[in-house]
C-alpha cells in the first residue's frame, strides 16, 4: 500500500473565535479529528488545552462549547489555526504537507489583538513560514498542550503559559 493513500485533503471546518475586544490570538497548528468531529477548538478529552486555562486564569471552564466560547471571549482570547488546509493523516503535525495559511488579517482587522501565541511548534513554523512578516507581529511559541508533549506536566505547562494572562490586561 502507498503510504501516500494515508492522506487526506482537510479545510479548516471551524471558523475562527474572536470579537472587537480580543486582544490575544492563540493559534494552534490544525485541528485534529477529534476536534473537527467535536466542532470546537481543542476538542479532544486528552489535549490540555482547556485545563491550562483553567490554571491560568483560576476558573473551572465548563465541558461546553458555549461555556468555553463565553471563556475565550470574557478573557479577550481569540482562537485558531495557523494552517487552513493542508494534506494529512490522520491528526499527525508530522504528515502535514501541501499546507495552505491561514488568512489571520480579517482577525486583527476586527479586534485589538497585538499579540500572538502559538500553541507548540507546528503552529509556530508555520505562522512564521507565512504570517508573521506580513502581519508585523511576532508569534511567540508556548509548549504544546497536545498530550503528546509528554515531557511536560500540567502545572509546568500552566507556567509557561501565564504569560498570555500577564500580556492580557484591560
Amino acid at each position: 500500500m502507498n503510504a501516500n493513500s494515508d492522506y487526506k485533503t482537510i479545510v479548516h471546518p471551524l471558523k475562527p473565535l474572536y470579537d472587537e475586544n480580543s486582544k490575544i490570538l492563540i493559534l494552534g497548528s490544525f485541528p485534529s479529528i477529534k476536534t473537527r468531529e467535536y466542532g470546537f477548538f481543542y476538542g479532544h478529552k486528552q489535549n490540555r488545552f482547556w485545563r491550562i486555562l483553567s490554571g491560568v486564569f483560576d476558573e473551572e471552564i465548563i465541558d461546553t462549547i458555549e461555556h468555553k466560547r463565553t471563556f475565550l471571549l470574557k478573557h479577550n482570547i481569540a482562537v485558531w489555526d495557523s494552517i487552513y488546509s493542508c494534506d494529512i493523516i490522520g491528526s499527525s503535525d508530522a504528515s502535514i504537507k501541501n499546507v495552505v495559511p491561514t488568512n489571520l488579517k480579517p482577525i486583527l482587522d476586527g479586534s485589538r489583538v497585538e499579540k500572538i501565541f502559538c500553541n507548540g511548534a507546528t503552529a509556530h513554523k508555520y505562522f512564521r513560514m507565512f504570517s508573521e512578516k506580513a502581519l508585523g507581529i511576532r508569534g511567540i511559541k508556548l509548549p504544546s498542550s497536545s498530550p503528546a508533549n509528554a515531557s511536560y506536566s500540567i502545572d509546568r505547562l500552566i507556567d509557561e503559559w501565564k504569560i498570555i494572562k500577564l500580556d492580557n490586561k484591560i
